[in-house]
């Protein structure tokens, strides 16, 4: 599946905020959000005023580009939500949210998304027992996530642990890291998704 393979930091600076996509960098002083706060590009720092369709389309890019996905897979997401009962924009995210992928990062599994999607292709994940090897696969509540036990010696997975649960997990996750795995207790509410974002300005772009 296609995916985007440019610079990472380059998108961060494009939204003049963190979007966490090279996971413990983001954290420190080497973030390009922290050195150069403003737009990439020759006249990043002369930008002006956005308009109101501008403004829409910046809040959908954050936000497509904090899941790392496509415009393609991100506009079916979009029509998915908008087909079910609820507010369009926190049933959109809590679809993204619960990509398998997400949640591997979310779990601490993983030090970005980026990296939980090639774990998780590389089948290093189990889901309720099962194999599944399906970064987009949508977890659902009671839905438990571990390490493959011939994955639990792996570096990157150890690290991420040790890292994940200083940093503590989202209220939706339950977390068992002395047993490397992890359950859904619930699909998240607005409120518990770690992502600042104003969903109902993507709906609106959506919806001309």
């Amino acid at each position: 599946m296609a995916r985007y393979t440019g610079p990472l930091c380059k998108l961060c600076r494009r939204e003049t905020e963190k979007l966490f996509l090279k996971g413990d960098r983001c954290y420190t002083e080497k973030c390009a959000v922290e050195r150069r706060q403003y737009p990439p590009g020759q006249h990043g720092q002369r930008r002006g005023k956005l308009s109101d369709y501008g403004i829409q389309l910046r809040e959908k890019q954050k936000v497509r580009n904090s899941y790392g996905l496509l415009e393609k897979q991100f506009r079916k997401y979009f029509h998915k939500a908008n087909s079910k009962k609820g507010v369009t924009g926190e049933v959109l995210l809590q679809f993204l949210e619960t990509r398998l992928d997400n949640v591997v990062y979310r779990m601490g599994f993983a030090a970005n998304r980026s990296s939980a999607r090639q774990l998780v292709k590389h089948r290093h994940f189990l889901v309720n027992g099962k194999d599944v090897n399906i970064p987009s696969y949508n977890v659902q509540a009671g839905d438990g996530v571990e390490v493959r036990e011939s994955s639990r010696d792996i570096d990157i997975i150890k690290d991420s642990m040790s890292r994940g649960e200083q940093r503590g997990t989202p209220s939706w996750l339950d977390m068992d890291f002395q047993n490397f795995k992890g359950k859904v207790a619930h699909i998240p509410s607005r409120e518990e998704i770690q992502l600042v974002a104003q969903e109902q300005l993507i709906v609106e772009l959506y919806s001309k």
